[in-house]
């Protein structure tokens, strides 16, 4: 007999419960704002509304549905099940925390703070869940396959983003490593750089929006949907030994990218997950390219 779909329900902790487990008391927390010219009276009407929001969202599951929570802190220690049904319930950074740790499982985002929240990835309010949570288990239910960007270390250490992917010096310092495209005769350009930035479209909203517009890049941002990566190299330092011929460029379905290091030690993370990076030490090659999975949104 098959198993009932899961709901599994993503959260974040509210601002306002940050504040208590820093200052230990409601009225600690308002002294410490309002010292700094804000009132917690709109921190506390957000965290209300986002426990009315999860609250709505749960009462929508079907009965004979299965149910389970997590909050954004423990995601890298949950296990996803193949049946389950993701709804993410906070903002559009949290589709893409979550969706590294996926492997095809529908996601429904729910927007708790319309207005608030650009809304690219949470498109729903509370009150879609029940029917948002039928397409997502009907046959042809209506879905997009956005695509992802996946790092394949030479120790098969493997990691999967949604918006970018980066690799650089702790602390963003200064990192040397050799770039090509892989398959590539020869080690590639030796480069002294603050790190490589790899991104899909649904991260060209964000940070490589920014690289992009920095560098008056004419290549066109890909679409979310689209297989196509953009990459740049972050403030690239020309020298005897190191170049800065490769600094930019697109990447389709197959073509991948090599970056092998010549530092200490790099890190690779995703999607601004810093506490669940690879770590690479000095002679290890990782390849960047568009990911088999892709993250399956319902629409």
């Amino acid at each position: 007999m098959s198993l009932a779909p899961r709901a599994v329900l993503v959260h974040r902790r509210t601002e306002y419960e940050e504040l208590l487990a820093r200052h230990g008391t409601h009225g600690q927390a308002a002294f410490f704002l309002s010292s700094r010219g804000r009132s917690i009276d709109e921190v506390v009407h957000r965290h209300h509304r986002t426990g009315q929001a999860l609250r709505e969202v749960a009462a929508a599951v079907p009965l004979t549905w299965r149910s389970s929570r997590v909050e954004r802190a423990d995601l890298d220690r949950f296990l996803f099940a193949p049946q389950d049904v993701v709804v993410v319930v906070g903002q559009d950074g949290l589709v893409a925390n979550t969706a590294k740790y996926l492997r095809g499982q529908p996601v429904v985002g729910i927007d708790t703070d319309p207005g608030r929240n650009p809304g690219i990835l949470v498109r729903h309010r509370c009150a879609d869940t029940a029917a948002l949570l039928r397409a997502a288990t009907a046959v042809g239910g209506r879905t997009e396959e956005l695509t992802m960007v996946e790092a394949v270390a030479d120790d098969t250490q493997r990691l999967l983003a949604l918006n970018e992917i980066y690799l650089g010096p702790p602390g963003h310092q200064t990192a040397r490593y050799r770039l090509g495209p892989d398959g590539e005769n020869g080690p590639g350009e030796a480069q002294a750089s603050s790190g490589v930035l790899v991104g899909t479209g649904t991260g060209a909203t964000g940070w490589l929006r920014s690289l992009w517009l920095e560098r008056r890049s004419t290549t066109g941002l890909p679409a979310p949907c689209e297989a196509r990566l953009l990459w740049f190299v972050r403030e690239a330092w020309p020298s005897p030994a190191t170049g800065t011929t490769r600094v930019a460029g697109e990447l389709g379905r197959g073509q991948e990218l090599r970056l092998t290091v010549e530092s200490d030690r790099m890190i690779v993370f995703g999607d601004g997950m810093e506490a669940d990076a690879l770590e690479l030490t000095w002679g290890q090659s990782v390849r960047l390219g568009i990911a088999e999975s892709s993250l399956r949104l319902v629409t």
